[in-house]
């Protein structure tokens, strides 16, 4: 059982048998047909050969399917992850160098130890570093950077730049060299891909087809887009035409490579290779959940870091670039009836076998037609309605989520994630030094206790009941001190206050120490300072500690308890609800 916690096609492989065996090499071939003319266009976006793309696309399957978790992910090239190699290369090397090849292999490499480090220290929490509203908007502004970098192979003009500003500076001041036969090629593509994705599985049903059927052969739409732009490029003789053709792909499995062993290249791409991790573990690890969870299957995100982790240790050393698993090719693996991870490896089988034999056919493909690819997949991914969601219900989120954006469009990826990091970070340390804290009253006929604030409840002028809704550590405990203190100042006819817990999970020492200043300024004027509904583990801490034998009042089982005892004046219980009433407290 301890080899296969870290081998787990040791636990699926002992109930393997003939008719997963046929599911697996169905779904195989059909992610195989998709997953061709994703790679090469994904490579093209990280600005690496077209057949870098394929290479990334073997030996990773084959290690993920040993050592990941997730019966149906489909681990490759990603359009987010390319995006970030092509920023974190093009930062050491120019494109199209061998220079700049070596930096993404060892992008690959560096990336795979990192995520196998984390996995064995078991240390997969870190990837909540990143908030859902930080991850969706890198995700956003990334597939917007992404379409707009591919404009210029629609238009067949040569641009550049390394943030949003300057790509559209740089295709403004090229529009005029536009290339009348590229457009011709990008802009049909994109359509068809763009009818592909909604239009055309309705229109096969209503042929006849059959629902699954038809949603599988849609899937194959971009490879349709492919053999008939290939087909129009021979016909009409457009490479002589001023199209750029992705030419001749060799016909070789993927060679054995060596990641650079240069410290100083190695200094410059560690923290873009740490953050490549990051991403691509989360949405390799949200797609994973997601689709697990429609089977009751489960993924252990610790070992899913190893299994990513080996995927692109082997991309490295086959001249790959790093990988992760996709939503669209796993969905694809998921629908098509992919039962085990063995289906990964039969789509790498596909691949080298396509790598083989087929990219001959490859010759006449239009970059354009990748481009339509691209853009086509990447433009599902910005999400526009997020930002309005978020600044209804929490302005806080907004902000992290706007800010990433805004920098990642500006300044780059890189800053981008930073950026959605600090200002997560930032807004919840502010959260955090002041949380929640209410005056409390009892509610009429009930045990229950509620903001005085939001509800009809009575409460008595010498006590003094405060609702703590959060933990009390080093971040708020000055800020506690200030807020009980500042409240007991407006009652000068206070004698007791008591300190209702049970939201606090924790009490730190400097939480401690605050209750004890709080405790020492009430007990020189007179006042008694209680607490109620005490976790047991917070208690347990409490009573390690001299704070409870030099606490001036009680600790009490409820609140309810506590609130009865205290309000006796002289001896004798509180006057009833008509008391208060009548003086307009409740």
């Amino acid at each position: 059982m301890m080899l296969s916690r870290y081998l787990p096609i040791l636990e699926w492989g002992r109930t393997y048998n003939r008719s997963i065996l046929t599911n697996d090499m169905m779904a195989a071939v059909i992610v195989t047909i998709m997953l061709i003319p994703q790679s090469l266009a994904y490579a093209l976006l990280a600005g690496l050969p077209p057949v870098v793309g394929l290479y990334a696309s073997i030996l990773p399957l084959v290690l993920y399917a040993i050592f990941g978790t997730s019966r149906t992910l489909a681990v490759g090239p990603v359009a987010v992850v390319s995006l970030m190699t092509a920023s974190a290369a093009g930062a050491v090397a120019a494109q199209g160098t061998a220079e700049y090849l070596e930096a993404a292999i060892t992008l690959a490499m560096l990336s795979g130890v990192m995520l196998a480090i984390l996995g064995l220290l078991r240390a997969g929490f870190l990837a909540n570093l990143l908030s859902h509203p930080v991850i969706s908007g890198f995700i956003t502004a990334s597939g917007i950077l992404i379409a707009t970098s591919q404009l210029k192979h629609i238009l067949g003009i040569t641009a550049g730049g390394d943030n949003w500003p300057s790509m559209l500076g740089s295709l403004a001041s090229s529009i005029t060299e536009t290339n009348t036969w590229t457009l011709a090629i990008g802009i049909p593509a994109t359509i068809f891909l763009f009818w592909v994705r909604k239009g055309a599985k309705p229109a096969l049903q209503r042929l006849g087809l059959p629902a699954r059927a038809a949603d599988m052969t849609a899937k194959a739409g971009p490879v349709v887009a492919v053999a008939l732009t290939i087909m129009a490029a021979i016909a009409l003789d457009l490479g002589d035409k001023g199209v750029k053709l992705v030419g001749a792909i060799p016909q070789d499995l993927p060679p054995f490579a060596l990641p650079s062993t240069d410290l100083s290249l190695i200094q410059q791409l560690w923290v873009p290779a740490l953050l490549i991790s990051i991403i691509g573990f989360v949405e390799s690890v949200s797609v994973a959940q997601t689709l697990a969870a429609k089977r009751r299957q489960r993924i252990e995100p610790d070992q899913e870091l190893v299994g990513l982790g080996a995927a692109n240790i082997a991309s490295a050393f086959s001249g790959g670039y790093p990988v992760t698993g996709g939503f669209a090719r796993s969905a694809v693996n998921f629908d098509a009836g992919a039962e085990t991870p063995a289906a990964g490896a039969f789509t790498a089988v596909g691949i080298a076998l396509a790598t083989l034999f087929l990219t001959p056919l490859l010759f006449s493909l239009p970059i354009a037609t990748l481009a339509a690819t691209i853009i086509v997949a990447v433009l599902s991914l910005v999400d526009m309605k997020t930002p309005g969601q978020l600044w209804r219900y929490s302005k806080a989120d907004f902000a992290a989520h706007v800010a990433t954006i805004a920098v990642t469009l500006i300044a780059g990826v890189e800053l981008g994630v930073i950026t959605g990091v600090a200002v997560g970070l930032l807004l919840y340390l502010y959260r955090a030094s002041r949380p929640h804290a209410a005056i409390v009253g009892r509610v009429p006929e009930t045990e229950h206790f509620r903001n005085v604030e939001r509800h009809s409840v009575f409460t008595v002028p010498h006590v003094l009941s405060i609702r703590i809704d959060e933990a009390l550590t080093y971040l708020n405990a000055r800020w506690l001190e200030e807020y009980v203190l500042e409240r007991v100042a407006e009652r000068p006819e206070l004698r007791h206050v008591i300190l209702m817990c049970s939201a606090v999970n924790e009490i730190d020492a400097s939480g401690l120490e605050s209750l004890e200043a709080i405790n020492h300024r009430l007990g020189d004027g007179g006042i008694g300072l209680h607490l109620s509904e005490v976790k047991g583990p917070v208690m347990d801490r409490l009573k390690r500690t001299h704070f409870l034998d030099e606490l001036n009042g009680k600790v009490f089982l409820s609140q309810d308890r506590a609130f009865a005892e205290v309000s006796k004046d002289n001896g004798e219980p509180p006057p009833p609800v008509d008391h208060y009433l009548a003086r307009g407290m409740i």
